[in-house]
């Protein structure tokens, strides 16, 4: 099947009108309805923003691709879209998209047309295709030229590896949630770079069509590194004891040749089952390490624990709204009792139960949990939690490593029995004997210390704590500030939590409002983004900023810091507090002292648009380089 059998006249544009993401997504949406080729306009739309969520679809070079996979459309289907202006799809060079390609394929299309669809993102790796479509006038320019390009390659198709005679061989594996074009676009430039480079090279792609171009076992020991390019899980203990480069299908895309430079100079870790690596350079060592044993794990931890915060605290303010700050009434009490007495009950136990999983795989998961929950009813609160996942995780490690001696016919038995049994035995005895009592003499210290501080100290406090919400903007630094405010609501401590929302609400919020008051510091498209930041504030999503920081970070990011650290240690000062461990705004009625803590909100707001609108740069003067 040719891609001109899916893209047709009827479903190309040739001056796209939009100038945002969003209203591209909804114009080119609404195009391909029109034409007939979907069952539901909202449910593809839905796919297609869900698609976008879990990462962006602006490959670089003015190219996005959005695309879904969903049982609202009709037929399988290509759109293609010029706009003159550009469109920002946060690409990985930062340029907007001129060439927009929305690839709509439906839930039960046959391998045939999904291998189609990812055919054109090979294409797309072209310039000369690029600037041709750029030039293109009409629907039947587009046709075409594509049709010419599509019949070229089919004239010398070529093989996956280069220079069989090679010594050094590569390996690569790609992948993309939905597997239908980053995949086969970050396959094809790892391939295009090594023919170019006469190195020998296979890629093997998990796509919508299944695992192609497996790598073999004795293909992997030939291996001197393998680059795994993927915005998914792939299998990996298959790579046991080989170089691994793990990195965004987006960057094999955009950066095949420093990718394939570090392959050749054997520049990453060794990966073995346990998760240990080993690297040639201590620096690079250190930062694995630290991301491996500690970041990532943490983040699991809190990731999955953030659904019993977001809906648990939401439930504790709709209580308090309904029967006041004690919660009283029936239907008030039971609200509370479902937020408060079992949604944060759990909040422990998951948190340490997914840390150590994200150490152990699925078997520290149990032995995790148990320890959480005896830190909880222990009294060793977040601390103890934190302490159990970690040593849930390393404790299953163990035994992973002790009982792999055990006979092939007790693998059946480990997962269910052995790791879940020894694991809970030791981690339990521990947490009781061990861990559980000098943690909770550390949090009574801690608690009783808050209580303590008055004046200045706890304007001191505020400051730090929203500061840090606004360095890294939902990064490690933000995430702590947020799991000591939880931690404190836990122990019966509420004034860090108000300081924690409010910083994280003031960079989203500043920059909406500079993006309103400074329209010519900013871009189209960044004042569009910018309305958005509006919501996404107001909702405690800080993330919401993330772009502007990227774009400009020395400016946006020391806005955002000396606004929140203004706002947090005014709430402070006003002695606001905050029982509920999210939703912004939404849950104002939660708030001690409310009407203060919506003025500090105003006061850091508008001190973080301030800064930024009179530090930078009309948008004629930075494109004039002055």
């Amino acid at each position: 099947m040719k891609i001109t059998d899916l893209l047709k006249k009827d479903t190309v544009i040739i001056d796209l009108a939009a100038t945002s993401k969003d209203a591209a997504i909804d114009e080119m949406a609404k195009k391909l309805d029109i034409a007939g080729r979907l069952k539901n306009f909202d449910g593809f739309k839905k796919a297609i923003l869900m698609r976008e969520s879990q990462s962006t679809t602006g490959i670089g070079e003015g190219i996005a691709i959005p695309h879904a996979k969903t049982d609202a459309v009709k037929i399988p289907s290509i759109l293609f879209a010029k706009s003159v202006e550009g469109v920002d799809f946060e690409s990985l060079d930062g340029q907007p998209a001129h060439l927009l390609f929305m690839i709509a394929a439906s839930a039960g299309a046959n391998n045939e047309h999904l291998e189609t669809l990812s055919r054109l993102s090979s294409l797309l790796m072209d310039a000369t295709l690029r600037d041709d479509l750029l030039a293109a006038q009409s629907p039947e320019d587009v046709i075409r030229i594509i049709e010419a390009k599509e019949n070229e390659e089919d004239s010398h198709i070529g093989s996956n590896g280069n220079k069989e005679d090679s010594e050094q061989l590569i390996l690569a594996v790609t992948a993309c949630p939905t597997g239908i074009a980053h995949t086969y676009m970050a396959a094809d430039a790892l391939k295009a770079k090594a023919r170019e480079r006469g190195i020998t090279i296979k890629v093997e792609t998990n796509g919508s069509t299944g695992v192609k171009d497996a790598l073999t076992a004795e293909e992997i020991d030939k291996a001197i590194a393998i680059i795994i390019a993927a915005d998914k899980q792939v299998e990996m203990n298959r790579f046991a004891g080989k170089h691994i480069i793990k990195v965004p299908v987006a960057v094999g895309i955009r950066k095949p040749d420093e990718l394939l430079d570090r392959a050749l100079n054997q520049d990453a870790p060794i990966f073995n089952v346990t998760g240990e690596t080993k690297s040639q350079h201590e620096e690079t060592m250190a930062e694995g390490k630290f991301k491996e044993y500690f970041y990532k794990p943490l983040m699991n931890g809190i990731s999955n624990m953030l659904p019993f915060v977001v809906g648990g605290g939401l439930l504790i303010a709709l209580s308090f709204l309904i029967g006041g700050i004690n919660a009283e009434g029936p239907f008030a009490e039971a609200l509370n009792l479902i937020g408060g007495g079992n949604a944060f009950a759990l909040l422990i136990p998951v948190l340490a139960g997914f840390i150590a999983m994200g150490i152990a795989d699925r078997p520290g998961l149990a032995p995790g949990m148990v320890g959480g929950f005896l830190a909880a009813s222990g009294g060793a609160g977040f601390l103890g939690g934190l302490v159990a996942g970690f040593l849930a995780g390393y404790v299953v490690i163990g035994l992973k490593n002790l009982f792999s001696h055990l006979p092939q016919s007790f693998e059946g038995i480990k997962p269910v029995l052995l790791f879940p049994f020894f694991g809970m035995l030791i981690v339990g005895l521990m947490m009781i004997f061990v861990v559980n009592t000098p943690v909770k003499w550390i949090m009574d210290g801690l608690t009783a210390w808050l209580n303590s501080l008055s004046g200045t100290n706890i304007i001191l406090l505020g400051i730090i704590l929203a500061g840090m919400m606004a360095v890294d903007m939902g990064g490690p630094i933000n995430k702590a500030a947020f799991t000591f405010g939880i931690a404190m609501i836990d122990a019966g401590h509420y004034a860090p939590q108000a300081a924690v929302m409010i910083g994280g609400m003031i960079p989203p919020l500043g920059i909406a409002l500079a993006t309103t008051f400074f329209k010519n510091k900013f871009t189209v498209a960044q004042r569009d983004a910018g309305k958005t930041n509006y919501v996404m504030g107001l909702s405690f999503i800080t993330e919401g900023a993330i772009p502007f920081a990227a774009a400009d970070p020395i400016r946006i990011i020391v806005s955002s810091v000396i606004g929140a650290a203004i706002a947090g240690g005014l709430a402070l000062y006003f002695g606001c507090t905050l029982q509920a461990p999210h939703g912004g705004i939404f849950v104002i009625w939660a708030v001690h002292n409310p009407l203060m803590y919506l003025v500090s909100l105003v006061v850091g707001a508008v001190v973080t648009a301030a800064i930024v609108g009179l530090w930078k740069r009309p948008i004629e003067e930075n494109i004039k380089g002055i």
